[in-house]
């Protein structure tokens, strides 16, 4: 795994010569944030070595490299999921390889479906903390330790004064946020309403597909992260659940885009 994220690493370094700051994962319906960017330079994904190729809609697959203010910036247009049938270490690789380009925070952002009831659909969540469900864990398998130790302390998944500042952000700019703990699942179907209600029980407030695997690595390689979720669907009501569908979820995520955007562009520039 460390020679081919340093392969990757040099072809990137090569047609690039670009060190970022930040690395950003955009999830689904919140690819536009690229627009932020003052953009320098796009690869594809499928013209990155050992990189795999993000296979749905709404996730455009490509790496973006630029500033946001004097804050130099890698963004993922496009992740990968455990349910596409990528193994944990695939879908985690780009995380490896935006360490060995230089970042040393991460920001993750996702749509998630919402068992708080204090949350609504459109409701953007700043992650406080994670549950991990997923059935196959990214560290699994002999650790290498120029990446990180073999025994991971995940007390501060995510980072505790980038929540304050985030917060902070928020508050001068009327932005209404709230915070959770988000549970990771595989998918790719959504969640039954008993499912949602395990949820809630496990003591999580959202429930998504991703993040989690993303969020450990970096953790792994003693990078800072922070989380964010819309809320484009409630399990808390059974009835609520019928119109639930991948369109909808991105006709959710794009109502709470605007505040998203602003919200992770003013945090890069102020953190």
């Amino acid at each position: 795994m460390f020679e081919l994220v340093q392969d990757t690493v040099n072809y990137i370094k090569d047609k690039t010569n670009f060190s970022p700051e930040y690395g950003i994962i955009l999830g689904s319906g919140l690819g536009n944030f690229t627009e932020d960017i003052t953009i320098e330079f796009t690869l594809p994904y499928s013209e990155i070595p050992n990189f795999p190729v993000s296979t749905v809609h709404g996730h455009k697959g490509a790496l973006i490299f630029g500033a946001i203010g004097d804050k130099k910036v890698m963004a993922m247009a496009g992740r990968f999921h455990f349910y596409e049938g990528y193994d944990m270490k695939q879908v985690t690789f780009p995380v490896r390889v935006m360490k060995h380009l230089g970042i040393s925070k991460l920001i993750v952002s996702n749509a998630s479906g919402g068992v708080n009831s204090d949350y609504e659909v459109g409701s953007v969540v700043i992650i406080k903390d994670h549950i991990n469900m997923f059935p196959e864990h990214p560290l699994r398998g002999k650790n290498d330790e120029r990446f990180g130790p073999r025994f991971l302390n995940m007390n501060e998944a995510y980072n505790k004064s980038m929540i304050a500042k985030a917060k902070a952000i928020a508050k001068e700019n009327n932005i209404t946020v709230f915070d959770g703990v988000y549970l990771g699942l595989q998918g790719p179907t959504f969640e039954t309403f008993a499912e949602y209600k395990m949820v809630k029980i496990l003591g999580a407030d959202c429930v998504g597909m991703s993040t989690v695997p993303e969020v450990i690595v970096a953790r792994h390689m003693d990078i800072e992260c922070f989380g964010l979720s819309v809320i484009t669907d409630m399990g808390d009501v059974e009835t609520a659940m019928e119109d639930v569908s991948h369109e909808e979820v991105l006709k959710a995520a794009a109502k709470a885009e605007p505040h998203v955007r602003k919200l992770i562009r003013e945090l890069i520039m102020q953190f």
